[in-house]
């Protein structure tokens, strides 16, 4: 059985693809988004869902709270909630780029931190989301390669931490067909011939990590498109 999975960003993309991957397992999605999921959703049916914004840590912590507390406990979290801001690192307003920041790496911090009590009651599993830019640094992504390097750090570091305690996985996921890039200005888009993995392909990789045995740890997985221009 799947258990209590909390899911940032759970209400689109690859976040509500884990969801309703979860449901189907018969575990129970709790989301955590900017956004409600879509309504009349039966295949997250079970499921449970609170509106915050993961940039901010106190908004984090009373939804992770409410959500385990209402679902008697943890036993996953997935961090899939994330923004960019494409453009030179002069172009960007200084706000848009913190954002970034705020939202891929310290709001993944701020949720693992908040869920941590419940994971180490329940020896539950931790899957962050960090992204290829997160390996290779291109040009006009500085606070996406920064915040994701940083999730990088952080999850291999925490893995350090937590080992025997907490399983934790890094996900590296390549470009996926989700609304992700879907106000970026054009130049900042997949081409119209570019092969993208199904967000609901790489959600299969995250269950297959939640469920290994304890004891047994999926510490990365690097989950692409074959013509993947950003890895290796």
């Amino acid at each position: 059985m799947m258990g209590n999975i909390l899911i940032t960003g759970g209400a689109s993309g690859l976040g509500r693809a884990v969801a309703v991957a979860v449901a189907k397992e018969g575990g129970r999605p709790l989301v955590l988004d900017v956004a409600a999921p879509e309504a009349g959703t039966d295949q997250v049916a079970g499921g449970d869902h609170v509106i915050a914004d993961v940039s901010d840590r106190e908004q984090v912590e009373r939804a992770v709270r409410e959500l385990a507390e209402r679902a008697g406990g943890l036993d996953g979290v997935v961090t899939a909630a994330g923004v960019d801001a494409c453009g030179t690192l002069s172009d960007v307003p200084a706000l848009d780029w913190e954002r970034v920041i705020r939202v891929n790496l310290l709001g993944t911090a701020s949720v693992v931190r908040a869920a941590l009590p419940y994971l180490r009651r329940s020896g539950g599993r931790v899957v962050t989301c960090a992204s290829t830019l997160g390996l290779r640094a291109v040009s006009d992504a500085t606070a996406y390669c920064a915040a994701k390097f940083g999730v990088v750090g952080f999850t291999r570091a925490l893995a350090a931490e937590l080992a025997g305690q907490v399983g934790v996985t890094l996900l590296v996921p390549g470009g996926m067909h989700t609304n992700f890039f879907a106000d970026r200005d054009e130049r900042y888009r997949p081409g119209p011939d570019a092969r993208l993995n199904q967000p609901e392909d790489v959600a299969a990789t995250v269950l297959f990590a939640l469920g290994q045995p304890a004891g047994c740890e999926i510490r990365e997985l690097v989950v692409c498109p074959a013509t993947e221009t950003s890895w290796p």
